[in-house]
């Protein structure tokens, strides 16, 4: 089944995301799997992949996962699985993104609206605290559950970069909007055809920006995708002359300094 689907692609314009189309070897394409929750085995085996590729990964982390009272939400995270600040940093300083992805993986949409603000401040806050070289002026909050609401989504945008969160029509408003990403996300299987299926579709398109909501591998998380799958696909990928393979924030921020 789909959950909170929504694919921002070529609506922001190639020219608004740094891509040339006029030939063959530019690139037009965007592709970022976004990994949520901060499984630790899966996240050092995600660095692993991508590194063999000189790529950087996407790496979106709950801020208290590794508190020892942190619950489990519900069947995919749970907290013997999850890293701490030690090996977000170790991963960042290998090259890859981190960014937050909530305080404790609260539906904040659910919330009272200034409690849910309370929520992303201090999950914000641990991130300006723990994580080297984190700056809320470059980062993306990752909301958990792809959920949201419209007051708190202004309130969060005027914290930090970008954010990612739930479905919208492409409205105009909504197009114009360069820093309020969506992603298209699937599960709670495995998702390894899906993802080739999502690929192979974006790859026929024109070009823009395809963002996947992924989690862990093999068996962590909502949704996993295999790891001798993630292989091929990156081993593909890379090959592709007109695409590039990169983290949100960097996109985001390559766009805001452009």
């Amino acid at each position: 089944m789909d959950r909170r689907v929504f694919l921002k692609s070529t609506a922001l314009g190639l020219a608004a995301l740094g891509l040339g189309a006029t030939a063959a070897a530019e690139k037009t394409h965007i592709i970022t799997l976004s990994f949520d929750d901060g499984f630790k085995r899966s996240f050092y085996k995600i660095a692993d992949l991508y590194e063999a590729h000189g790529l950087s990964a996407c790496f979106n982390v709950i801020a208290s996962g590794h508190f020892p009272d942190f619950q489990r939400v519900d069947d995919w995270i749970s907290p013997e699985l999850l890293g701490n600040f030690d090996d977000w940093n170790t991963l960042k300083s290998r090259g890859h993104e981190v960014m937050p992805h909530s305080w404790k993986h609260l539906n904040l949409a659910r919330q009272p609206l200034e409690e849910a603000k309370e929520w992303v401040v201090k999950c914000l806050d641990y991130f300006s605290a723990n994580l080297d070289g984190y700056t809320n002026e470059e980062a993306v909050f990752n909301f958990p559950f792809n959920s949201s609401a419209p007051a708190l989504e202004e309130f969060t945008l005027s914290k930090v970069l970008a954010i990612r969160s739930r479905e919208l029509d492409r409205t105009a408003a909504e197009e114009s909007n360069l820093f309020r990403k969506g992603c298209r996300t699937f599960g709670p299987k495995n998702i390894d055809h899906w993802v080739k299926r999502e690929v192979n579709k974006f790859l026929k398109s024109d070009g823009g920006w395809l963002i996947l909501n992924v989690h862990g591998l093999d068996n962590e998380g909502w949704g996993p995708m295999s790891t001798s799958f993630l292989e091929r696909l990156l081993k593909r990928l890379v090959k592709i002359q007109t695409l590039e393979v990169l983290p949100t924030g960097y996109v985001l921020n390559r766009i805001k300094h452009k």
